[in-house]
């Protein structure tokens, strides 16, 4: 039997404090009577409980603090919770949850983690089943072009939730509201995925603005991501999927050209001479293609993919190459 509060409904939780996880509960305070929130620090946690906002990210958004159960111990949430969100940066996600001692079984992990695990240089989807024995089963990620300040200002935005079907409803009743729209897909791995590569095809597209490229450089560039997106995916996970639907191309588009985008503002620095250094420092919230362009250039490289864009900004980020250079190189392979 799982935990249900007053209403009949599953007990939500969100581990993380940062953008997204701070636009994620506002979703969930939508429909949910009360949601349990782990966040950083007891700073962060007594800022929320005194001012009723992220007193660092989103802080135009107000909380009803009688809705939310706010910690900084991720036991207490986990085991309070039916349902845990996962919205941490990729790079805190192990040192979050190398303190997970309590009883997990039998919870539903949602990752809305757009990046690679560095611990184990995998996505999340695998790093909960091999290091957490969490079965896709137990799994679901969010994917889809919703940016936290649209979510923030009450934008219509629209989410995309992959997992088994069992899952699609709880989870669609969960997180639908008046101004987020829940498409449901069985396209895990691929969902994630997705949502890894566009972040390092946004720093592409920056790094394009950068040196002075055009809309309509931009424009073939999207489109060669888009088709080399697929090429990769079906590389890692070959299934029936529509590249087309908005959780592939949508968050493709969304964060290669929203100025929201910290991943397409970092490639805009470094295109404009800042060191790839001095481009993260500069910048106060992860830039999750930063990292996955590792990861995912040397599995392209190990499968013998032909991935011209990830190679071009794999080569700027983590060989020093010149980007201007790499741009009159990669413009020869477009198409």
């Amino acid at each position: 039997m799982t935990k249900k509060d007053q209403n009949s409904q599953q007990v939500v939780g969100v581990v993380g404090s940062g953008s997204f996880a701070t636009a994620i509960v506002k979703m969930l305070t939508e429909n949910c009577k009360t949601v349990h929130w782990c966040v950083r620090n007891e700073f962060v946690k007594g800022a929320i409980e005194l001012r009723h906002h992220n007193p660092t990210y989103l802080t135009a958004v107000q909380f009803n603090v009688k809705n939310l159960k706010l910690t900084t111990d991720i036991n207490e949430l986990v085991s309070a919770c039916d349902i845990v969100v996962l919205a941490t940066p990729s790079i805190y996600l192990s040192d979050t949850l190398d303190k997970m001692t309590c009883d997990y079984k039998g919870k539903i992990f949602v990752s809305a983690i757009k990046g690679i695990v560095p611990k184990v240089n995998d996505v999340v989807a695998h790093y909960l089943r091999d290091e957490f024995k969490i079965g896709f089963r137990s799994q679901a990620v969010i994917a889809g072009p919703c940016h936290a300040e649209e979510v923030a200002m009450e934008r219509l935005s629209y989410l995309t939730i992959a997992s088994v079907e069992e899952n699609r409803k709880v989870l669609h009743d969960c997180f639908a509201s008046r101004f987020i729209k829940v498409n449901c897909s069985c396209d895990i791995l691929g969902n994630e995925y997705s949502a890894i590569l566009k972040n390092i095809y946004a720093v592409g597209a920056g790094i394009a603005s950068g040196l002075g490229y055009g809309d309509n450089f931009t424009a073939v560039f999207v489109s060669n991501a888009i088709r080399e997106m697929e090429l990769f995916l079906e590389g890692i996970h070959e299934m029936p999927r529509d590249v087309n639907e908005s959780a592939y191309l949508g968050d493709l588009l969304v964060t290669a050209y929203s100025l929201f985008s910290r991943n397409r503002n970092l490639g805009n620095l470094i295109g404009k001479g800042y060191t790839v250094k001095s481009a993260i420092q500069s910048m106060n919230m992860i830039a999750e293609g930063y990292y996955a362009a590792d990861s995912i250039y040397k599995t392209a490289k190990e499968r013998k993919m032909d991935t011209p864009i990830i190679d071009a900004v794999y080569r700027i980020l983590y060989e020093d190459k010149n980007a201007e250079k790499e741009y009159k190189k990669l413009t020869a392979k477009l198409n």
